[in-house]
């Protein structure tokens, strides 16, 4: 529950810091790294990106290093590269010895459990999945929508505590969804964000088109307030039995 993960993450801040490295440094990574050295933990090193300028400003100081160093530096390693990625990375440090006994290993990928971090669990790694449920920026305004969202943890049975316990220094209510739905709870996470984009172009395009200024200002109220009242509905509508009554 989350109240059990919140007593855990409070257990986590006051037993001591962790050594969290990132793989990874696009608009997922040095976010959570910064909401993780937030909640009192160390930053130990982040690898490289196509915009440095943006990572050294959100983690100003954090050390640059390779893959390889940041697991051998770090009690938590955070995987947030692609997900078509994911796979090939942790098999391929899995093959030169890198992941390490007892390490902490948690990846950001909506569509995996922790099956896709056998190579790392084979070498004594414990693995986690944490995806936060919302739309990244890669700016620090991402640090606000993650205080009071959600997120997806999934985690063997003994440690899932620190996969919500992580969740919770996030700032996000941890939900748990087991190794087999992960496919259907990403889906439903794809289905949200392209439906969402496509509706507000197409809506803004028709409005561009008939000589409408700024119209993504001019349907900002709207579209946020028919996003909130559908949400609002949503959670009212209680599921259908087996024979859809």
């Amino acid at each position: 529950s989350s109240r059990r993960a919140g007593r855990h993450g409070r257990l986590m801040q006051r037993s001591g810091r962790l050594g969290v490295g990132v793989i990874g440094a696009g608009k997922f990574g040095p976010i959570i790294a910064s909401a993780l050295a937030g909640a009192g933990h160390a930053l130990t090193g982040i690898t490289s990106g196509s915009d440095n300028d943006r990572v050294e400003a959100l983690l100003p100081g954090v050390p640059r290093l390779d893959a390889t160093q940041v697991i051998e530096r770090s009690e938590l390693v955070v995987i947030a590269v692609p997900s078509s990625e994911l796979a090939e990375l942790v098999e391929g440090l899995a093959a030169v010895g890198a992941w390490q006994q007892g390490q902490l290993v948690l990846h950001t990928a909506p569509e995996f459990g922790t099956d896709v971090l056998r190579p790392a669990a084979a070498l004594g790694a414990i693995p986690l999945a944490v995806h936060p449920a919302v739309s990244f920026s890669g700016t620090s305004m991402d640090l606000v929508q993650l205080s009071g969202s959600f997120a997806a943890v999934t985690a063997p049975g003994a440690v899932l505590p620190i996969a919500q316990a992580i969740a919770v220094e996030l700032g996000c209510e941890p939900v748990v969804i087991a190794e087999q739905d992960r496919p259907a709870y990403a889906e439903a996470i794809a289905t949200a964000t392209s439906f969402s984009r496509s509706i507000v172009q197409q809506a803004t395009g028709l409005l561009s088109g008939i000589g409408v200024e700024h119209p993504g200002s001019y349907l900002s109220a709207l579209v946020r307030s028919s996003v909130d009242q559908a949400l609002a509905e949503a959670g009212r509508i209680a599921p259908l039995d087996d024979e859809g009554f």
